[in-house]
């Protein structure tokens, strides 16, 4: 009978912890808001709905380059070993989440941009336009903001149920280490 490999095991500090979390809730949010928010056709305006998207939109990009800094800064510690097509899956889907944490945001940024929306914080914090009013492939990004969010979602029902199965299949101790 052969022993299976360790895998490696995480712990994340309190400030990831929180980020994560943080995170997680205003995706949620921004699905929620997104779902039951009118379709953006030419000369809709950025009110409502609309307006609480772009919001959170905005905060959903600034906590994660904050969390990719502090994730930089300070790595969660690893112990054990870093291998196995488990690991690597892992790795994967965390680095897709990651990647569309910013690029979703961005598109809908540039978008915005192109219809010649502010794009900020209710508190008077607007980001700069990347890109021009009324630009053309600005336009046409909406379009590939609104796929890569749905992909996005994928993602996240993966790793939640990828969470759920380490909890309830395996009983290790993957889901308690981001509580």
């Amino acid at each position: 009978m052969t022993e299976a490999a360790p895998t490696a095991t995480r712990r994340y500090n309190t400030v990831a912890k929180a980020l994560h979390w943080a995170i997680a809730l205003l995706i949620v949010a921004q699905f929620t808001i997104a779902w039951t928010m009118p379709e953006v056709h030419k000369g809709t305006l950025p009110v409502g709905k609309i307006a609480w998207h772009i919001i959170v939109g905005v905060t959903i990009l600034l906590l994660v380059a904050v969390r990719i800094v502090w994730r930089i800064a300070r790595p969660p510690v690893t112990v054990g070993v870093n291998s196995g097509l488990q690991h690597r899956i892992a790795q994967l889907t965390h680095g897709l989440l990651y990647l569309g944490m910013v690029v979703v945001p961005l598109l809908g940024w540039a978008n915005a941009n192109a219809r010649d929306w502010t794009v900020g914080l209710c508190t008077g914090f607007t980001l700069p336009k990347i890109m021009a009013s009324g630009d053309q492939l600005g336009l046409e990004l909406g379009d590939v903001h609104g796929t890569l969010a749905t992909v996005m979602l994928v993602l996240v029902g993966l790793h939640v149920a990828a969470g759920l199965y380490h909890h309830v299949v395996l009983k290790d101790d993957t889901l308690q280490r981001m509580r």
